[in-house]
């Protein structure tokens, strides 16, 4: 066997308990973050009379039922939110409620807290748990019934996924981010490109990425997928975490940072697949179907139904016409937020194009975390947004995913910075578009699918 280890063979072997004769492992868990569905699982430690494991490495968000919005509290939001309060307290976990200052969506608070860090397994009851990743972390979503075992044990079996590594040479042009880079790849290789791989990014283009940039990336890995993404960490890294509230400090920080740099894939270890792109050939990207992978760059037009493909039914429910440029798609609202795009780099970009502008339309900024709020409007942004026409909400998932009672209505358009855009994602008819922050303020400024580097132009 080679002695050059990827990321993902040092991870593992730092984490595996076992291997049974299967292939599967049994691995030690660093942080298990756990929200409002987890009831599921706290139930069944109670039915077996079972207790938590290790309270202490557990932590639980309230994010996907967060109300973002002044009024009435549904009955069934506000159970499952006073469900997940009972399981915490009783367990002795930390929660982060509604009314602690720095509750915010799970994947956004990790990292801002420092519960994230490098060379750590990271598990969530929530697919998009691979944001965890840009920090050179074995982070990835589990089941019920794999949340309940972790609550228990500590642990959680998992058969060891394949190695891609994803290589972006060159460099962004201004206005394109790490959200084009994602849709990018994702359009290349298609939803289901990475199938069974834990995909590694690289290249000069990851490496100039912020952290913002990075967990974006590594959040969106799960749309093309694969079962995690990471990048290893640097200097880019550290600077981030340190003085985190949760990361090291004094000697143990630099015990941890001369562990921390041997994190990474080894020159000349072997990938099971490598697949390679040109950043400067990459253009603000938007969805215009049902699935991540139907996305083209702004410049680009309705694809027409062909033999290979039958995407009449795609067209139909998305109400758009083959051939016509996804620049002439009128948008009816935009949302701003999410674990992909929610945070103070995303508003900072967003606040570029809004400011001095008016919107056409109406839309929503929910930021990833009452600390991203408070920034923002310490810094001016939240101003911005408000005076342009948006409405600026709290923290939580919000349109997203729609659990909150923040909804796009059937056959309205939304121009949004989140994840997913499959039918009724954001509410049951619903039309949804990927892209950037700072595509969706495009869209609201112009009313329509707009590409934003002209209005950029002189701002960045």
């Amino acid at each position: 066997m080679s002695a050059e280890r990827t990321l993902l063979d040092k991870l593992w072997a730092a984490h595996e308990i076992l291997c049974r004769e299967d292939g599967t492992s049994l691995l030690w868990v660093d942080r298990h973050l756990v929200h409002e569905g987890s009831h599921h699982a706290f139930a069944k430690l109670a039915d077996r009379k079972m207790t938590v494991a290790e309270p202490a490495l557990t932590f639980g968000v309230v994010d996907h039922y967060a109300p973002t919005r002044a009024g009435e509290v549904a009955p069934d939001i506000r159970r499952m939110i006073k469900t997940l309060g009972k399981n915490a307290r009783a367990a002795g976990i930390k929660l982060f409620d509604l009314h602690d200052p720095a509750q915010g969506i799970v994947h956004v608070i990790g990292p801002e807290q420092g519960l994230t860090l490098p060379g750590m397994l990271v598990n969530c009851g929530d697919s998009h748990t691979s944001t965890h990743g840009a920090f050179g972390a074995l982070a990835f979503g589990v089941g019920a019934t794999e949340v309940a075992h972790i609550l228990a044990t500590q642990t959680i079996w998992q058969k060891r996924p394949k190695t891609m590594r994803i290589t972006f040479d060159g460099v962004l042009g201004a206005g394109v981010t790490a959200k084009d880079m994602a849709l990018h790849w994702i359009a290349a290789l298609g939803a289901d490109g990475a199938q069974g791989y834990a995909v590694e990014y690289a290249g000069d283009a990851v490496r100039a990425l912020s952290m913002e940039g990075r967990m974006t990336l590594c959040n969106l890995s799960i749309e093309g997928g694969a079962r995690m993404g990471m990048i290893a960490p640097d200097d880019v890294t550290f600077a981030y975490l340190e003085g985190r509230p949760a990361a090291p400090r004094g000697k143990v920080w630099q015990a941890a940072l001369a562990d921390w740099h041997a994190l990474h894939s080894d020159i000349g270890a072997s990938f099971d697949r490598k697949e390679y792109f040109d950043a400067d050939t990459i253009a603000p990207t938007v969805t215009w179907g049902t699935s991540p992978e139907e996305a083209l760059p702004i410049t680009g037009h309705v694809p027409r139904d062909n033999a290979a493909k039958n995407i009449h039914a795609t067209l139909e429910y998305m109400g758009l016409e083959a051939g016509m440029p996804l620049s002439q798609i009128a948008v009816d609202q935009v949302f701003i937020g999410s674990c992909t795009n929610g945070r103070i780099e995303d508003l900072r970009m967003a606040a570029k194009v809004l400011e001095g502008r008016r919107t056409v339309v109406p839309g929503l900024v929910s930021p990833g975390s009452m600390q991203v709020k408070k920034q923002a409007e310490e810094e001016g942004l939240a101003q911005i947004f408000v005076q342009a026409g948006l409405e600026w909400a709290g923290a939580g998932c919000s349109m997203c995913v729609g659990m909150n009672g923040d909804l796009v209505e059937a056959g309205k358009r939304c121009a949004s910075s989140t994840n997913r855009n499959f039918k009724g994602r954001q509410g049951r008819g619903a039309r949804t578009h990927l892209m950037s922050p700072a595509m969706v303020a495009a869209a609201a400024v112009t009313g329509r699918l707009t590409d934003v580097r002209p209005l950029l132009e002189g701002r960045i």
